[in-house]
């Protein structure tokens, strides 16, 4: 993370939209002290809940980091807490709930020294009413596809399964375990957090309301690709830079498009000449399609600026660098005098 911000205390015109939902990291992004003096985890971002059947719900968040490391995380249904899961983990199901009800969820990280962090903001996830006498499981998802997305994840696909009901949420399994879960009407899914060229073996089951599950489909091998790359399959794509002048001062415009991964993007990075220059978190809702960011580069003219982007994945790993872009700063904008008009005789 970067040690400083290059923005300025007051940012107009433009560029003060493009902020408003995001939050300016100066630190680490942790959440606070305690009595101690320690500081504690942060609230988990990138939270989401889906349905996963008519009694389950499948809650996912992205990684956090602390001083001490993560010990595990804390998930509550409303103010119960209703499961304790590792750190390795960012995703679980919430089994035993009612069909047609809307449930709260919120996550709390708890570090090594045992101490909880804040919770994250609640999602809201709604159950499919309970569909009676259903004993018909979907059909097998078919034509099941991998390939290694670089060194540390993968991307899997397969044909829609058929439901009488309707095919509620498909699951991902890793060598015979559950691993993920998506919702019923995506037919594709990243899994990130490999280890590099290593063989994995995934199969793709769908299930419905009734918690029917169809048989496995066949499994797709996928060897992920060796040493450490650039993660350039899970960077930010469509980069652009331009540059605009306000109150005398130059803001650099960004706009991208989040690395496809199946949770919420929230945390950037952006280098400038390849130096660490902002770094920033979606505090309300991230986008999912085109981002969109601007920044204080200075009151000079005529000086050229590299640029590129980079996404903190869901698993608390970085994607790669977007291409990089150069820009110049413009002079100042001219300032248009009114013509004089010929009197009248």
């Amino acid at each position: 993370m970067p040690a400083r911000t290059v923005l300025p205390r007051r940012v107009p015109g433009r560029a003060v939209a493009a902020c408003a939902a995001l939050v300016v990291l100066c630190g680490c992004g942790w959440g606070g002290s305690d009595d101690d003096g320690g500081p504690l985890p942060g609230a988990p971002t990138g939270v989401t809940a889906v349905a996963g059947s008519a009694t389950s719900v499948h809650v996912m968040w992205n990684a956090v980091s602390a001083p001490s490391g993560i010990a595990g995380y804390e998930v509550y249904r409303g103010t119960a807490e209703v499961r304790d899961v590792p750190a390795s983990a960012h995703m679980v199901d919430v089994p035993r709930l009612s069909p047609a009800t809307t449930y709260v969820f919120t996550v709390r990280a708890r570090d090594a020294d045992g101490r909880l962090g804040p919770r994250s903001r609640a999602v809201r996830a709604t159950t499919p009413a309970a569909v009676p006498a259903d004993g018909s499981a979907p059909t097998t998802p078919r034509a099941v596809r991998g390939r290694a997305a670089g060194s540390h994840a993968v991307r899997l696909s397969w044909s829609r399964s058929a439901d009488d009901r309707g095919v509620v949420s498909y699951d991902v399994l890793q060598g015979g375990t559950k691993i993920h879960s998506v919702r019923g009407d995506r037919t594709e899914a990243v899994v990130t957090g490999l280890r590099a060229g290593t063989r994995y073996s995934f199969t793709v089951r769908a299930r419905d309301a009734a918690g029917n599950l169809s048989p496995a489909g066949a499994p797709v091998r996928v060897t992920t690709a060796p040493g450490s790359d650039d993660g350039r399959d899970l960077a930010p794509s469509a980069f652009r830079a331009g540059i605009h002048r306000a109150g005398g001062a130059c803001y650099l415009d960004l706009s991208w498009i989040p690395p496809r991964t199946d949770g919420v993007v929230t945390e950037y990075q952006i280098q400038l000449d390849r130096r660490p220059a902002t770094s920033l978190v979606w505090g309300g809702t991230a986008p999912r399609g085109s981002a969109r960011y601007s920044f204080y580069v200075g009151r000079e003219a005529g000086v050229a600026h590299r640029v590129r982007i980079r996404a903190r994945l869901p698993d608390g790993t970085w994607g790669g660098f977007s291409a990089e872009r150069t820009v110049t700063t413009g002079p100042p904008a001219s300032v248009r005098r009114p013509r004089a008009r010929a009197g009248r005789p």
